[in-house]
């Protein structure tokens, strides 16, 4: 499985390619930051990113996108532009037809490092073990688009058994009952 992790944001949205399946060791495949500045209009930003990520998608045929949920911040500019940055992901990977994932940032933490409360450095060094790589990729949106993909890698086989027994239950009520 190939996953494009994406940590939207505005001045710095991470992008990180992963490869592999769970319980296997897994291969870092890219990543990078798509870059926008600060002071130019804010749609011609959100084209930056789009244009940015349209390359990565180009460039690494993922077979899933995972983006971080974007949360609730005291500065509501700042979950704006997230939330603008990760909408031009969503919207550029349902161009192309390819499923995207939503993963908050406590469930990446947890999935990667164990605890949901892991602070920034904690996760860019399990991405650094978990990817066998020199250093921790650079800067922290990287890392964390990284542990975006590694997470949909690991939890995407579970989610799929529960889609496929909910799905199941909800076709064949009675299925699986005794009377």
């Amino acid at each position: 499985m190939r996953v494009l992790g994406v940590d939207p944001g505005l001045t710095r949205c991470g992008v990180g390619v992963v490869e592999g399946v769970a319980g296997r060791p897994l291969t870092m495949v890219g990543v990078g930051v798509v870059r926008t500045p600060a002071d130019a209009e804010l749609s011609h930003r959100l084209l930056a990113v789009e244009q940015g990520i349209e390359r990565w998608l180009d460039e690494h045929r993922p077979e899933f996108v995972a983006v971080e949920r974007v949360f609730s911040q005291h500065n509501v500019r700042t979950v704006m532009g997230t939330a603008q940055a990760s909408a031009v992901a969503m919207l550029c990977a349902a161009r192309r037809g390819i499923p995207v994932a939503l993963h908050t940032p406590s469930e990446v933490k947890a999935a990667v490092t164990g605890s949901g409360r892991a602070d920034k450095a904690q996760v860019g060094a399990m991405v650094t073990r978990l990817l066998r790589l020199a250093a921790p990729p650079k800067p922290a949106d990287a890392a964390d688009a990284l542990a975006l993909a590694i997470c949909h890698i690991w939890r995407a086989p579970a989610q799929n058994r529960l889609r496929q027994a909910v799905a199941l239950h909800t076709s064949h009520p009675t299925k699986g009952r005794t009377a």
